[in-house]
């Protein structure tokens, strides 16, 4: 069994170099062979690629997430572009996308125009993006269905309805699961990991945040990501191993990865 971890915030698991490296060898020796490492600022992204570059188990998503939209950095479109064109391993730009539930910058109009900037350079460098999303679907779908880049997105962390997972499934979009899916209370998501095509779904760890059920109350590690794997599979009754497989195919598909890394 292999998996493919396609959003993990790295750099928040420790501050040390080699604790990040145990991590990721720890997360490969449970199963989990690649990881996209995710970080929300670029002076995080240029200290945690620093401390990965070597590393071929990870993948790397350059951007400036929501959490940063009064304070995205000088140049930072500039130094997106760069990094994204010039470093090894970048897979994605991202995560951007709106959160209302937080409302960083007090303000829904700086988050679109975050967002939209990161549309156009995904656009640009024909890359995918990972979305956040929270609270905010009803400005999102339409702003996707208009700018989404051609090689498509992760809506990451998917936590919406069967309503909205409808209406996204007209788009070049997969669908990332994450802890959450593994809550007995999570009825509305978990229908729609039953009702998706097997072909539209990914599933990442989030850690250090969206603990599965089994370790709740810990802080998430990236191999608990089988946690999630494991009541996917009964949820779309297959067998951990045949869809691990299928998860495993689509993440490279996502990312445009040839299928012998």
């Amino acid at each position: 069994m292999q998996l493919f971890d396609t959003h993990a915030h790295i750099g928040l698991l420790q501050d040390d170099k080699m604790e990040q490296l145990l991590a990721v060898q720890l997360a490969k020796v449970k199963s989990v062979k690649h990881v996209v490492s995710i970080c929300n600022s670029l002076s995080d992204f240029e200290r945690t690629y620093a401390n990965l570059e070597s590393t071929d188990s990870v993948y790397h998503a350059v951007g400036v997430s929501p959490t940063e939209v009064t304070n995205p950095g000088k140049d930072w479109e500039e130094r997106v572009i760069a990094h994204a064109q010039q470093k090894k391993r970048i897979v994605a730009i991202g995560e951007t996308g709106l959160d209302y539930y937080h409302m960083f910058g007090g303000d829904k109009t700086l988050q679109i125009e975050l967002l939209l900037k990161h549309l156009e350079i995904a656009r640009q460098l024909n890359l995918p993006v990972i979305i956040h999303n929270r609270n905010a679907a009803e400005d999102l779908l339409p702003i996707l269905a208009e700018k989404l880049p051609p090689k498509g997105g992760i809506l990451h962390c998917f936590g919406e309805d069967w309503t909205f997972a409808k209406q996204a499934l007209s788009l070049n979009l997969m669908f990332s699961f994450a802890g959450n899916l593994t809550f007995k209370n999570s009825r509305s998501l978990q229908e729609v990991a039953m009702k998706l095509p097997g072909d539209r779904i990914v599933i990442e760890s989030e850690a250090p945040f969206m603990t599965p059920y089994p370790y709740k109350g810990e802080r998430n590690k990236i191999h608990y990501l089988v946690e999630t794997a494991k009541v996917l599979a009964s949820l779309r009754q297959t067998s951990l191993e045949e869809l691990s497989e299928s998860l495993y195919a689509n993440s490279l598909k996502a990312f445009s990865l040839p299928k012998d890394v």
